[in-house]
């Protein structure tokens, strides 16, 4: 029996290149063992078969970005996540993708609807430092009766509303139905919106994000994510 050694060892040993190469080949996923790819260069191997695709490249991975319908109830966690079938990125999943991104436009737990998830600095620097001017698009399920006025109040630009001592942006809001609001605001914060129905007189009975800058959610079904295209732009 061949005593077993960490996966990036031997393959620098077949591939006669360094030790770091036969990291960033594994890591890439182009390494499989036994026909399943392996992208943990401290894998342990003994004699089973290893294989490198033919199209193995040491370039620098490009950095993703995640966009995940969240379900009401539950944190953002990409763990719970499948990816979706209509995805036309064309990008090949890797692990890294799920467990390094990180969550940039954070929801509340019972909110359901568009987060995302980036490894990309530049879209986390976009999103982080355009976050008091970004538009946010809220489809809010509300019951009870709006005060006199209400509506028009939170329309008005000198509406007066401060939420944890910090004065409001304007918001757009319209009905959409005799029981749902539609809100269109900047610097979106977690309760803001909750905040603004109660203070009108209407309790939220449900809340889904449907809209961050330019990037929609469109049609990706509720716990599932997409790579955000080349041409996507928030």
């Amino acid at each position: 029996m061949t005593e077993p050694v960490r996966l990036a060892k031997r393959l620098a040993e077949m591939l006669s290149c360094s030790r770091r190469e036969a990291e960033q080949y594994i890591e890439g996923g182009w390494v499989t063992v036994d026909g399943v790819v392996v992208e943990e260069p401290q894998f342990r191997v003994s004699s089973q078969v290893i294989e490198v695709a033919k199209d193995a490249s040491l370039l620098a991975l490009t950095p993703v970005t995640l966009l995940l319908h969240k379900p009401a109830g539950h944190e953002a966690d990409m763990s719970l996540a499948t990816r979706s079938p209509d995805d036309r990125s064309g990008i090949r999943q890797l692990k890294k993708h799920l467990s390094a991104a990180e969550l940039v436009t954070p929801l509340a737990i019972a909110a359901s609807g568009l987060v995302v998830f980036s490894e990309d600095w530049r879209v986390q620097r976009k999103l982080r430092e355009d976050a008091a001017v970004m538009e946010h698009e809220v489809i809010v399920e509300v019951s009870g009766d709006i005060k006199p006025g209400g509506l028009e109040r939170l329309n008005r630009v000198d509406h007066g509303f401060t939420f944890n001592g910090v004065l409001l942006s304007p918001a757009k809001v319209s009905w959409q139905s005799e029981a749902r609001l539609r809100f269109a605001l900047k610097g979106e914060r977690p309760g803001q919106v909750a905040y603004f129905c109660e203070s009108v007189g209407l309790r939220v009975e449900g809340m889904k994000r449907i809209r961050i800058g330019r990037v929609p959610l469109g049609q990706l079904p509720v716990g599932q994510w997409r790579y955000l295209l080349p041409h996507e732009r928030f």
